[in-house]
């Protein structure tokens, strides 16, 4: 039931039970996975509204007028987290690129554990065609959000033949550069050994078994992108931090199926899977691939050719 909040409400968390449908400043509409039904959250997570999202929206429209809240602008950042975290992972490299770049950053929550690549991709979709007002949509994500992304560019390039929105052409028309942060872009060996393993099937759900046993279907619905990208991966320049994956590794990914031919820019750090994106090495990089197209500079680029 469509209803506005006669007080702002704290949540009850859930986050993987919500994604994120429309971000504008500090305020987001969030669609629950299981029936359907949206909020409207502030910046501190209070809740406004409940109902539609129609409904979430008018109320977003009625705050706006209110508090004369500015329309959004500059270049922006749409920030995906991995595989069973939350937005909140991804702060640290969110809070260097805003001070640093003057990015305007859409750090998304999305339910990893809920849906499969495909629905993660139509949600992203979602969102990005609400960004009215930015000049410039680049991308940054870490681990399984890099997947993500990739779906939801071949679902631009299959509705190219005449499914395109006006709203997907306005996105496309902005994209920038896209750095990817530890991505498995060729699937992962590590979901592929535990493919059976009944508590990584219930903790990772469907898209954990996509980036295992299930990887060749997942695969032939991503795209690469046609903008400029960058790889950053993990590993310490040896065997790897997991013995059981090939060759150097960040302990889940390895660094040759971090790769993807294509990728503007390609560099190793020495970091671990689960805080690539906290390395203050690893916002530079990221700022400056952002900024210029390469990680250190034009003259140390490491292009990607003849990868998979």
């Amino acid at each position: 039931m469509d209803k506005p909040d006669r007080f702002p409400m704290p949540t009850m968390g859930g986050k993987q039970l919500w994604a994120d449908e429309l971000i504008f400043h500090d305020w987001r509409i969030q669609r629950n996975v299981m029936d359907g039904t949206c909020r409207l959250l502030d910046g501190n997570n209070w809740r406004h509204s409940s109902g539609t999202f129609e409904h979430c929206r008018e109320v977003l429209d009625g705050i706006k007028r209110d508090r004369k809240l500015p329309p959004m602008d500059g270049k922006a950042v749409v920030v995906l987290h991995g595989l069973g975290r939350s937005r909140s992972s991804m702060n640290a490299i969110c809070n260097y690129l805003r001070n640093n770049g003057g990015y305007r950053i859409v750090n998304v929550e999305y339910p990893t554990t809920q849906y499969n690549v495909a629905n993660h991709a139509k949600t992203i979709r979602r969102l990005v065609n609400h960004l009215d007002g930015v000049e410039q949509i680049n991308f940054i994500a870490h681990s399984m959000g890099n997947i993500v992304i990739r779906h939801y560019l071949g679902d631009l390039e299959r509705a190219e033949a005449g499914e395109l929105s006006a709203a997907d052409r306005r996105a496309m028309e902005r994209f920038g550069r896209f750095v990817m942060l530890a991505p498995p872009n060729q699937g992962s060996q590590l979901a592929e050994i535990f493919a059976n393993n009944l508590l990584f099937k219930q903790i990772a759900g469907d898209a954990g078994q996509e980036l295992g046993r299930r990887w060749p279907e997942v695969e032939k619905r991503l795209a690469k992108p046609r903008f400029q990208f960058g790889i950053i991966a993990g590993g310490n320049g040896k065997q790897g931090y997991n013995p059981i994956l090939d060759g150097d590794n960040d302990g889940v990914i390895s660094t040759d199926t971090a790769k993807l031919a294509g990728a503007r820019d390609f560099i190793v750090v020495p970091s671990m899977h689960s805080f690539i994106m906290d390395k203050a090495q690893v916002h530079k990089y990221a700022l400056n691939f952002l900024r210029h197209g390469s990680f250190v500079c034009e003259t140390d680029r490491h292009p990607l050719e003849n990868q998979p």
